[in-house]
C-alpha cells in the first residue's frame, strides 16, 4: 500500500511527523530523500546499463557455451527427420542428450514429459515446434524459478556485495571482473580483501584492483580477523562516498562448520557497520563440477542466505545444464555467469540468450 502524502519517503511515520515539526526539519529531511532517490537511481541505471552490455556481448556466451552446445547438436539430428512413429526413441535419446549436459534427472524427465503430452494432443506436429517448446520449457523453468538475475543494490550508497565460496572456485577473480564491469560504467568501487586465510588471495586481489582502478581495504598487520576487514571496508565507503564496496572471504569447504560459521559473522558486522548491507552475498560455483555444485549451494544458502550464484568456467565444460539445474533446484537466481579467462568474460545472465546459447 503507498505512503500517505504526508508520509516522507523512506521514513517512518514517526519520523516523518519529527520533520515536519520544524523548517529546518522539513528542509534536511526533503535533503535527505532527494539524496536517496538519487542514489536509488543511480543502482537502477548502473543495472540497466550492465544488462545492456550484456545483451551487446551474446557473441562471447554463444562461444562460451560452444562445448556444451555442441552436446545439444544431437537434438536437431534427432529432431530433423522426426515423425509421430518414432517419439519414443526420439524422446529417450532427447532424454539422454539433457542427462549427460547435467540438466539433471528431475528436470530432463519433467521436459520429456511434458514434451511427450503436447505430441499426443497434437500441439507438436514437426521436429522444428518440439524444438521450439523444448527451449521454451527451460526458459519457464528458469524465470520462473530463479526470480530476478539483476543485482539488487538497494537505495544508498555505498552498495555491499559480500563474495562467497570454496576454495578453487573463481572467487576472488570473480570478484576482480566484478569491479572492472562496475568501474567501466563510472561506480566507485572499494575492495575488501576479507580473504585473510590465505596470503596469496591479497596479493591477487591488489593486482585486481590497480587493474580495475578501484581501491582496496587489506589486513595491514595481518592478524586481523575478515569481519574486522570488511567492517572497516565499509566504514571507509560511507565515509569517502563511494558507490560499491565489493567483499572478498575466504574459500571454505561447505563441510567445514567452524569456517561457515566465520561468514556469518562476516554478514552480522557488514550489517552493523551500514543497516542493511549485505545487499546482494554471491556464491561463486565451478560449472565444471556439475550437479556436484548442487550440495554446496545447498549448505552455503542455509548457513549464510544467498541471493545469488556466479557460475564460472562454463566455457570449459559441456555440462551448460547446470545453469538449469542449480536455479530449478534452490530456486535462486543465477547473476553472472563465467564465460572465458578475459576480464569482459564474467556476463551478467540473461535466461533467454542463455536458451539461444546452448541450442545450435
Amino acid at each position: 500500500m503507498a505512503a500517505p502524502s504526508h508520509v516522507l519517503p523512506f521514513l517512518s511515520p514517526a519520523a516523518s511527523a519529527s520533520i515536519r515539526s520544524s523548517p529546518h526539519g522539513r528542509r534536511a529531511g526533503l535533503l535527505r530523500c532527494a539524496a536517496a532517490a538519487g542514489q536509488a537511481g543511480f543502482f537502477t541505471r548502473l543495472g540497466r546499463l550492465i544488462k545492456e552490455k550484456a545483451q551487446s556481448d551474446v557473441e562471447k556466451l554463444f562461444s562460451g557455451f560452444s562445448k556444451t552446445r555442441e552436446n545439444l547438436s544431437v537434438v536437431d539430428e534427432l529432431l530433423t527427420y522426426w515423425n509421430l512413429a518414432d517419439t519414443d526413441r526420439v524422446l529417450d535419446e532427447l532424454e539422454e542428450a539433457l542427462l549427460v549436459s547435467d540438466f539433471g534427472p528431475k528436470i530432463s524427465f519433467r521436459i520429456v514429459d511434458t514434451l511427450r503430452e503436447q505430441i499426443r494432443d497434437g500441439k507438436l506436429k514437426s521436429g522444428a515446434e518440439i524444438k521450439e517448446a523444448l527451449k521454451r520449457c527451460i526458459l519457464e523453468l528458469l524465470t520462473s524459478k530463479g526470480g530476478n538475475s539483476e543485482l539488487q543494490l538497494g537505495f544508498r550508497k555505498p552498495a555491499v556485495i559480500m563474495i562467497v565460496g570454496v576454495n578453487g572456485g573463481g572467487k576472488t577473480t570473480s570478484l576482480g571482473k566484478l569491479a572492472y564491469r562496475f568501474k567501466n560504467e563510472g561506480a566507485k568501487v572499494l575492495m575488501a580483501a576479507g580473504d585473510t586465510f590465505r596470503a596469496a588471495a591479497r596479493d591477487q586481489l591488489e593486482v585486481w584492483a590497480e587493474r580495475t582502478g578501484s581501491e582496496i581495504v587489506i589486513d595491514n598487520d595481518k592478524k586481523a580477523k575478515p569481519p574486522a576487514v570488511l567492517s572497516q571496508a565499509v566504514k571507509r565507503g560511507k565515509r569517502e562516498g563511494y558507490d560499491l564496496v565489493l567483499c572478498d572471504t575466504s574459500g571454505r569447504l561447505h563441510t567445514n562448520y567452524g569456517l561457515m560459521e566465520e561468514l556469518v559473522s562476516c554478514k552480522k558486522v557488514l550489517a552493523k557497520a551500514l543497516p542493511g548491507a549485505p545487499n546482494e552475498i554471491l556464491l561463486v560455483l565451478d560449472g565444471t563440477t556439475g550437479l556436484n555444485m548442487l550440495q554446496q549451494a545447498r549448505e552455503f544458502n542455509d548457513v549464510v542466505g544467498v541471493t545469488g550464484f556466479i557460475l564460472t568456467k562454463l566455457d570449459g565444460t559441456a555440462r551448460g545444464g547446470c545453469v538449469v539445474s542449480v536455479v530449478e533446484e534452490l530456486g535462486i537466481p543465477v547473476k553472472f555467469i563465467g564465460v572465458g579467462e578475459g576480464m569482459e568474460d564474467l556476463q551478467p545472465f540473461d535466461a533467454e540468450a542463455f536458451v539461444e546459447a546452448i541450442f545450435p
